[in-house]
């Protein structure tokens, strides 16, 4: 019962991420939106260890939160370029991507 709830919770954080990645048009809102899915990832991770009383959940959890860190800065770095080029970070008005 104690880890259903942790696993209700990383179900509705990962619900609100994906509708916040389709939803959303802003860049910045899109990549909060993937950390969203990257945390519930790591609650179900952590659940699931605490069920089965092993430490691979944790070390995997610590490998996501790496991941979700390399994401941040190349994420924003590509948004920061695509707003000194075009003045907007609106995600509909990309149409492609050019070097």
């Amino acid at each position: 019962m104690y880890a259903a709830n942790f696993l209700l919770l990383g179900a509705v954080l990962f619900s609100i991420g994906v509708f916040g990645v389709i939803a959303r048009r802003n860049a910045v809102m899109v990549l909060m939106s993937i950390e969203l899915i990257l945390n519930a990832v790591n609650i179900n991770l952590i659940a699931f260890a605490l069920m089965n009383d092993s430490a691979e959940g944790h070390v995997f959890a610590l490998y996501v939160i790496a991941v979700a860190a390399a994401e941040v800065g190349v994420g924003l770095a590509m948004v920061l370029m695509i707003y000194r080029n075009r003045r907007s970070i609106a995600l509909d008005e990309l149409s492609e991507m050019r070097g």
